[in-house]
């Protein structure tokens, strides 16, 4: 272990926090490796904390799961106005208050979702796994300022701390295709989350990342249950089951201390999974779901499988029950010329066993082989590539570039496949891949750099008759006397009903203010301030009530906006 990263690491904790940490090493709860990882998170939380509630707006490039396909966009998070857009070269796609959103769910990788009250989950993917553990940070913060027992607070100045309600060391059981292995974590329990810290894998030493994973437990369909023995426990979410296990210590050394402390888990996880299925409203409009990218059914069926009874209820009665599928005549060759599997170039001999071990995750494998059934790359050829940065030149296409990305191997998927001292040939393709990715330094930010210089001047071009048309509107609007004159009635109108309300006169007030007009209403419920405003100009300037029609600028672009663009150019 590097002496310097260790001792800076701990320098930058409270004294309270080390010793907490040092009596689990002292207790054998933890390594010395597994310290260090739960030293670094309590690092990373304090720096979130630090970096991310010094401001009120985030922007964050991400990729949004529609149509089959990845699409980039911006999500900003606001903490003046509540709430979060969906920004897409400018224009403002969709906007949701904090009080639609749900909940935050940490899926693998990159990967996570938020949910909302009463429409479909957004399914996304950061650039980085940095930028997922601060937008997963800041969502937690939203839902915070959404509990009913808190009181809504800006994120100008530090929030009260979300309560933890019960932590404690576990071990989470992990598969590969390969074997069955039991993973260290700090799980800390709040209202309405699971936090999983991963800190090691049982006594051995492990790099792996200080972020967090998330168990939403307010969704309405989480349930727990006791395992077999006293040492294990489950808890089953709708696309996950995570089986835990309490930790053989020097203070777990007895099955009845063990059996204690796997009821007090359940107990309180059971507790909080039923205040979230009484909490939460029914979800409307939620049909229509989309898959993760690579989990498809396979289209062909084996009709001489297929049963009449097996059939869907009402078949008979529709268009179909009365029609032969076999009646019309196809060109099979057709077919099997255009959509048959054609032979990888990184399969240099036989195809693998299909029941061949596979290193890596289940799901991200799976995926991973879908995707290299198409990349024409031998796995000795990538680091290759990765100099080239054009496509024409014989560089990796943007999409292969962003897939790369999507399954970049992780620090502990790293230190599975550094350990590994057998022949390459005798790995399935996917593990090949992995290896290699593996040995290529800074691969991250390679195929990030590649990406950007790839990416960047189409987004200026996009974006900069854009800015150039905000621009010119800006000019027009500045240069504008009637519109001057106009802000003027609107300063004289406040200014008489402040002083009739006792307070100051206001010698000007900011542009966000006009959006406020219709919002003011008088004793007569549909009639506003903006009402009153064009009243006053109609009978004392007329001439004044045409005054948007000198704005001509402002209605070339008019869906996108100042803060789209805005939003774009900080993510860039």
């Amino acid at each position: 272990m590097d002496n310097t990263r260790t001792q800076d690491t701990f320098s930058q904790l409270s004294q309270e926090k080390i010793l907490r940490i040092m009596n689990m090493v002292k207790n054998k709860e933890v390594s010395i490796e597994g310290a260090l990882h739960l030293a670094q998170k309590e690092v990373y939380t304090e720096k979130d904390s630090q970096d991310l509630l010094t401001g009120s707006q985030f922007n964050f490039i991400i990729y949004k799961y529609k149509h089959y396909r990845w699409q980039k966009r911006i999500l900003q998070i606001d903490f003046n106005t509540r709430t979060i857009f969906n920004i897409e070269k400018g224009i403002i796609k969709k906007q949701f208050p904090f009080s639609q959103v749900k909940a935050c769910e940490d899926t693998e990788r990159r990967r996570f979702s938020i949910v909302f009250h009463g429409r479909q989950d957004y399914e996304l993917e950061a650039v980085s796994l940095d930028d997922k553990r601060k937008i997963i940070y800041l969502l937690r913060r939203v839902l915070q300022s959404n509990s009913y027992k808190r009181p809504v607070e800006s994120c100008s100045g530090r929030p009260a701390e979300w309560d933890v309600i019960h932590e404690g060391l576990l071990d989470l059981q992990q598969n590969t295709f390969a074997s069955t292995e039991w993973v260290k974590y700090l799980v800390q329990l709040r209202e309405g989350e699971l936090t999983l810290y991963c800190i090691g894998l049982g006594g051995k030493s492990r790099t792996t990342d200080p972020g967090a994973n998330t168990i939403n437990l307010s969704g309405g369909d989480v349930s727990v249950s006791k395992e077999n023995g006293c040492s294990t426990f489950s808890v089953q979410t709708k696309d996950h089951n995570y089986l835990f296990r309490i930790p053989f210590t020097v203070q777990n050394s007895r099955p009845e201390d063990v059996g204690k402390l796997q009821n007090e888990w359940v107990s309180l996880l059971e507790r909080y999974c039923q205040l979230g299925q009484g909490a939460s409203p029914p979800q409307e409009g939620s049909q229509g779901c989309t898959s993760p990218e690579g989990d498809y059914e396979e289209f062909i069926v084996p009709l001489n499988e297929q049963k009449e009874e097996t059939l869907p209820f009402g078949i008979h009665k529709s268009v179909w029950g009365s029609r032969d599928p076999c009646k019309k005549k196809i060109d099979v060759s057709r077919l099997c010329e255009q959509f048959q599997i054609q032979d990888a170039a990184v399969f240099s001999g036989n195809e693998p066993s299909v029941n061949q071990h596979i290193m890596l995750d289940r799901k991200v494998a799976h995926n991973f082989n879908i995707f290299l059934k198409s990349f024409r790359i031998k796995p000795s050829e990538l680091k290759e590539k990765l100099y080239i940065i054009h496509e024409e030149s014989g560089g990796l296409t943007d999409e292969q570039i962003t897939a790369l990305r999507r399954y970049m191997p992780t620090a502990k998927d790293a230190e599975r496949y550094q350990s590994f001292k057998g022949s390459c040939s005798e790995l399935h393709v996917v593990d090949q891949f992995m290896l290699e990715m593996c040995k290529i330094p800074h691969l991250g930010q390679r195929l990030d750099l590649l990406l950007t210089v790839r990416e960047l001047p189409e987004s200026m071009r996009d974006l900069e008759p854009l800015i150039n048309q905000k621009i010119q509107a800006s000019k027009q609007l500045q240069s504008s006397q009637k519109f001057v004159a106009v802000l003027e009635y609107i300063l004289a109108i406040g200014n008489h009903l402040n002083e009739k309300a006792g307070k100051e006169v206001a010698r000007g007030f900011r542009l966000s203010s006009l959006a406020k007009l219709p919002l003011l209403r008088g004793k007569e419920r549909t009639f506003t301030l903006l009402h009153a405003l064009v009243e006053q100009i109609l009978l004392h300037e007329p001439d004044l009530a045409t005054f948007s029609q000198e704005l001509t600028e402002f209605e070339a672009v008019p869906d996108a906006s100042m803060k789209g663009l805005s939003a774009e150019v900080d993510g860039m």
